[in-house]
């Protein structure tokens, strides 16, 4: 089965040399990744700047800067793609004007305006209906009923089959914890650790291949 996975960061220009972005190492789209090429899989992993990357050369590697450029990209790729692992920080909001200069330094105040950006998770299943979606969502000291409607909610915007959802605050202490559910609400699985959450997601993936 073909599965593309996103992962990392993605960046937003300001000006033609300074950036915003946001945190994401890349390292749990990657492990997946990795997994998912081990066990045969059509893998493609489409990656933001500064990614953690694997080193399977069998994995097709797409790297992206823009959410511009990651609709760009998925539009090529999620076409004949069985599933989408799509695990990448997607910026909420970019300047509204991009500066086609450098902006002084002398500058006591800069201020810029932000709008929201296009919501990629949405489009993936209307540019593929018969994909499987696995999406992600982050909160941030939230509870689990909080995590709960989170994920629920974005299952019924984006038509993901299941969501991994998770807490910052867990993550900056060091603990990457993750509870995914299924469309209906269902825990599938609990991890803590990005290698036992890899594994359960790869895990349901070959459940779809078994199906």
């Amino acid at each position: 089965m073909k599965v593309v996975v996103t992962s990392g960061p993605t960046r937003a220009y300001i000006d033609e040399i300074r950036y915003i972005s946001n945190y994401s190492t890349g390292k749990l789209g990657s492990l997946v990744a990795e997994k998912l090429a081990r066990q045969g899989h059509k893998v493609t992993l489409v990656y933001g700047s500064g990614s953690i990357l694997p080193v399977n050369k069998n994995i097709k590697k797409a790297g992206i800067e823009t959410v511009r450029d990651l609709i760009k990209t998925l539009k090529k790729e999620i076409k004949d793609a069985g599933a989408v692992v799509h695990a990448m920080a997607v910026l909420d909001y970019e300047p509204e004007k991009l500066l086609r200069t450098k902006v002084k330094s002398d500058k006591k105040n800069w201020t810029v305006r932000f709008k929201r950006t296009p919501k990629v998770i949405d489009m993936i299943k209307k540019l593929n209906p018969k994909t499987q979606l696995i999406g992600f969502k982050l909160e941030y000291k939230a509870g689990s009923k909080t995590l709960k409607a989170s994920a629920l909610k974005l299952s019924f915007k984006s038509g993901a089959d299941y969501v991994v959802a998770n807490d910052y605050s867990d993550i900056k202490k060091g603990v990457h914890k993750a509870v995914v559910f299924d469309k209906n609400g269902r825990v599938i699985f609990k991890a803590a650790g990005k290698e036992k959450i890899a594994d359960g997601i790869v895990k349901i993936l070959g459940q779809k291949v078994r199906n």
